[in-house]
Parts: structure tokens; C-alpha cells; sequence
């Protein structure tokens, strides 16, 4: 229950605004998702509060977006998050972005004639994979199947599968174990 005395599932994102959306979602009344029409949820999925996204967005199954997740670039860039992929509390993951570089003004309130050129982008979170609390994730990235990106983070590239990465900018630093988790995704017909 939460504090207002309403089951937790009564207060939700109304789910049919997206293009589609699978069976056991949970989306939290407190999610903003900019372009639901662009937006593919598969089943056993939960998005928590103050998840925010802009992209277009393909979100696989058992998977989790914890709180304050935010996902940017606009329309033309997109997300897409495999099966039994968890993305930590407070995580930045862009999409799309200027280049900085002074072709133009850095700002999506400016007509186009006059914005600096912006790199439209996909960003990938295969299979498996772990992104930490406070994760930063640049326009572009692939994050390999079962690859870790630890706390704090910030990825710049893309990144090797089943590999855990740390740091700023991240580097690999030890090989993850995989048979148990491939045994159980076996198991839940994957």
C-alpha cells in the first residue's frame, strides 16, 4: 500500500498511449515518457518513478529501469534494452546530442536552420547486461551482452560482452561469469 492507502499498482502510466506493451508491466504514474507512439515494452517489466525518456524506445523482457533514469535525444535517436537487462538508480543514458563544436546554436529551442549539428543516435543494452547507479552512457554506445558498468561510471565506448567495467571513462576489469544466468534464461523459455 502506498501512503495514500492505494495499492501500488492502482497509480500507473496509462500503458495504452505506447506503441505496444507486453503482459506483468508496471510503469509508475511518475514516468515521462515524451513519445509513448515510439515506445515497445515487452512482458515482466517494471519502469519506476521519475523515469524519464525522449527517444524512441524498445525495452525488452524482465527488465528494470529503477528511479530517475533519464534518456535523451529526441525523436529521431532510440533505446533499446534486451531481455533480463537492469539499469540502476539515477542513470544517464544519451542518445542524441549536440556536438558542441560551434557550427551552430546548442539549444532544441532554436529553429533548425540555426542548432549546431547533433548526432542522432542508438544506444544498446544487450542481453544480460548491468548498468550501476549514476551511470553516464554517450550517444552511440553499445553495452555487450552480460556486460557490468559499475557505479559512477561514464562510457564512452562500446563495450566487450560479459566483461565488468569501472571508472571514468570506463575500462574493463575482470570477465564476468555467464553459465548460470544463460542456464536460467534457458529455463524461462530465452
Amino acid at each position: 500500500m502506498s501512503d495514500n492507502n492505494l495499492p501500488v499498482n492502482s497509480l500507473q502510466f496509462d500503458k495504452a498511449l505506447l506503441k505496444s506493451v507486453g503482459e506483468d508491466v508496471f510503469i509508475s504514474n511518475n514516468v515521462e515518457i515524451r513519445r509513448p507512439h515510439l515506445v515497445t515494452i515487452g512482458s515482466h517489466v517494471a519502469i519506476d518513478s521519475g523515469v524519464y525518456i525522449t527517444t524512441a524506445a524498445k525495452i525488452g523482457d524482465y527488465t528494470h529501469l529503477s528511479p530517475y533514469i533519464t534518456v535523451i535525444g529526441g525523436a529521431k535517436s532510440t533505446l533499446i534494452v534486451e531481455d533480463f537487462v537492469t539499469i540502476a538508480a539515477g542513470s544517464r543514458i544519451i542518445c542524441g546530442s549536440d556536438k558542441f563544436l560551434g557550427a551552430g546554436f546548442t539549444s532544441v529551442t532554436v529553429p533548425d536552420e540555426y542548432r549546431d549539428d547533433v548526432d542522432f543516435t542508438t544506444v544498446k543494452c544487450c542481453k544480460f547486461a548491468g548498468i550501476g547507479t549514476n551511470v553516464v552512457i554517450m550517444p552511440g554506445v553499445t553495452i555487450g551482452e552480460g556486460s557490468v558498468i559499475g557505479a559512477c561510471s561514464l562510457v564512452t565506448k562500446d563495450t566487450e560482452p560479459w566483461t565488468i567495467y569501472i571508472g571514468t571513462p570506463a575500462r574493463p576489469i575482470k570477465i564476468r561469469p555467464k553459465e548460470k544466468m544463460l542456464e536460467y534464461a534457458k529455463a524461462l523459455g530465452y
